[in-house]
């Protein structure tokens, strides 16, 4: 059955790669595979460089995927690599080259690379910074970044100061090992926090030009790899437990089945652990020694990461949606990812002022990542588009508190979210009345006003998209039940200042014949609040809105006939 499965992926794999590739000519392909091909190298030379890259690994990882598929859709195209910088000033050379894994996917490949293998045993993936940690004659003598996986920084002045890094071993050995520096955390749950910034943490400390005692014994260690240890798993683990190693025991477990992976795998994911972690590593107990290894990924293991925690998705359009106080908001309508289980097909960017900073346009890659498990929430522009179209926001100048009561051209958003504030909760809670109710009473022309809904009848609402008879008298029974709502929800609908009622009012023409002064006299109301208050109640607008509120006989409103 495994087989049929892999066999399956493969036969059907081209036909949606070619399905899903890009619209472009030659040129356009061109241009696009170089800006991302030049995002990727500069990642990936940030990472080499101090351990920790801009981006998160799900990030670079889907980046890479994206580069190759894009490939795979031009053939014809051939992207020149990035020259070879030497390594700077300083560097050490790695005694046996550091190298990175494989990647599985999926539990179809997992099993698949189990059922090829045996003896293989089960680690934590660890997120934090690899370092190579070399003792001469028991003294540890040289700890090494990672580097480009021949040569790194040189930490070992900065590693003397770990107290999980050992100085002395009990042993007169030459020792080469490898492991993982990372920053302890208490009861971390991946499926809960991610990665939490951990590993560049760590990072940012050692690439400081000291490390202070406190920082230091914040930072743990984790052997993973002793290239010429004994050749049995279990043999390099006591081995290691006696030079002063224990954890590298306490976190390597037999896989002994790919269930027993699954489970292992989730339970890590969910549970508290002392440090951060991005998934796991399936390794073979024997392999070969220091002599024989490359800085290319080795066969003899692989990395099962977790669920990705954030994604990659191209901008279709930019959309700039005016609230109900004139705020500017942009939206990104994206090219649909999945994430989580859920589709992510448009995320907001907070406010003008950062889309300008970030100065975001449709065919520009964003991360997107989950707030709170549901919410889309933009990280980051990943990479931008080769050919990027020119997009015009609103004039910000020209919405405010106080502009937009009628669905006037330019005002139309505006004017909906006063109505969906206005039958919102917080004001007069119109049960089952959204805003998709009010676009369609705006759109056939029956709302053109804050309050002409007031007036309509059954008959008239059927004039609406999608308001039959039925629902039609559904609304004007809601609607009627505005008329007994108290004069405080009425205030919240027309879109008052809060502190309006800072002296416990219950008048419009009390409200509406305070001057500035008076304003800034009442408790707990300040400069900025005050001049907003005079602002609304001085309004044309508003003022008209009232005035028809007291021929409707509202409660509060009468006296300002």
């Amino acid at each position: 059955m495994l087989r049929l499965v892999v066999l399956a992926v493969w036969i059907f794999w081209p036909t949606t790669l070619l399905a899903n590739c890009p619209d472009w000519s030659k040129g356009h392909a061109e241009r696009e595979l170089a800006a991302l091909h030049d995002r990727l190298d500069a990642w990936e030379r940030a990472y080499r460089r101090n351990g920790s890259s801009p981006v998160s690994d799900d990030i670079y990882d889907q980046a890479q995927a994206r580069f190759e598929a894009w490939q795979d859709c031009f053939p014809d195209i051939s992207v020149d690599p990035a020259p070879t910088l030497d390594p700077p000033d300083g560097e050490l050379s790695h005694p046996v080259p550091q190298s990175g894994l494989a990647k599985l996917d999926d539990v179809v490949e997992a099993g698949a690379w189990l059922a090829r293998r045996d003896d293989v045993w089960l680690q934590p993936k660890v997120d934090g910074v690899a370092v190579t940690l070399v003792y001469e004659q028991g003294e540890l003598s040289q700890a090494i970044s990672r580097g480009d996986g021949l040569s790194g920084q040189d930490w070992t002045a900065k590693a003397r100061f770990i107290p999980d890094v050992p100085d002395r071993l009990p042993t007169q050995q030459r020792l080469v090992l490898r492991g993982e520096l990372y920053l302890k955390l208490d009861g971390h749950v991946q499926a809960e926090r991610g990665a939490a910034g951990a590993r560049s943490v760590v990072a940012g400390w050692l690439a400081r030009d000291s490390l202070d005692g406190a920082k230091a014994r914040q930072i743990g260690l984790f052997v993973w790899d002793w290239p010429d240890g004994p050749k049995a798993l279990p043999e390099r683990l006591a081995r290691l437990a006696e030079l002063g190693f224990p954890d590298t025991t306490d976190w390597t477990l037999p896989a002994e089945s790919l269930e027993a992976v699954l489970s292992q795998r989730d339970d890590w994911y969910r549970t508290p652990l002392p440090f951060a972690t991005d998934g796991v590593v399936l390794k073979q107990g024997q392999r070969p020694g220091g002599e024989a290894r490359t800085e290319a990924p080795p066969d003899w293991a692989a990395a099962w990461k977790y669920p990705p925690r954030s994604v990659l998705a191209r901008v279709r359009g930019v959309e700039f949606r005016v609230g109900r106080t004139g705020r500017i908001t942009p939206l990104l309508h994206l090219v649909p990812e999945t994430l989580a289980g859920r589709s992510i097909r448009r995320v907001t960017v907070g406010s003008l002022g950062r889309w300008q900073t970030l100065d975001i346009r449709p065919g520009d890659v964003v991360t997107i990542s989950l707030a709170g498990q549901t919410i889309p929430r933009l990280d980051s522009v990943a990479w931008r588009a080769a050919e990027r179209p020119e997009v015009e926001p609103p004039p910000a100048s020209d919405y405010n508190a106080l502009s937009c009561w009628h669905p006037s051209p330019g005002c139309k958003g505006q004017f909906l979210e006063r109505l969906a504030w206005l039958g919102g909760p917080e004001a007069l809670d119109l049960a089952g009345v959204g805003a998709g109710t009010w676009r369609s009473l705006v759109e056939a022309g029956l709302v053109k006003d804050l309050l002409d809904w007031m007036s309509l009848s059954a008959e008239t609402l059927q004039a609406a998209s999608g308001i039959g008879e039925v629902r039609g008298r559904q609304l004007v029974e809601v609607f009627a039940t505005a008329r007994q709502r108290p004069f405080d929800a009425w205030l919240e609908a027309l879109g008052a200042p809060s502190g309006a009622l800072a002296d416990e009012a219950t008048e419009w023409s009390t409200l509406a014949s305070r001057d500035l002064e008076q304003w800034r006299a009442l408790p707990e109301v300040g400069e900025t609040r005050a001049e907003a208050l005079h602002d609304f109640f001085a309004n044309a607008e508003v003022r008209g809105l009232a005035e028809r509120l007291g021929e409707e006989g509202i409660a509060g409103f009468q006296a300002s006939r």
